[in-house]
């Protein structure tokens, strides 16, 4: 009886590890979304004459720490 206890224990923690990989995968992917989205409208803002270089190159720097920290996936 205890060995069957400790495979359902065991099991239900790598449903829970597996769980939270995947919503810290999620998170990731909204996190790149969302840094892309801003890099696109600092672009537009400063093209349409109502933003900054700084703007675009702030952006731009915080989307290149993203993908350094966690890889391109989101970009696919």
């Amino acid at each position: 009886m205890s060995s069957f206890m400790d495979r359902a224990r065991t099991q239900a923690q790598r449903g829970l590890r597996q769980g939270r990989e995947k919503i810290e995968e999620v998170q990731t992917q909204r996190t790149g979304n969302d840094l892309l989205r801003r890099l696109g409208a600092a672009y537009y803002r400063k093209e349409r004459g109502s933003g900054t270089e700084q703007e675009v190159r702030s952006a731009l720097t915080a989307l290149e720490a993203h993908i350094t920290q966690h890889g391109d996936a989101f970009l696919k």
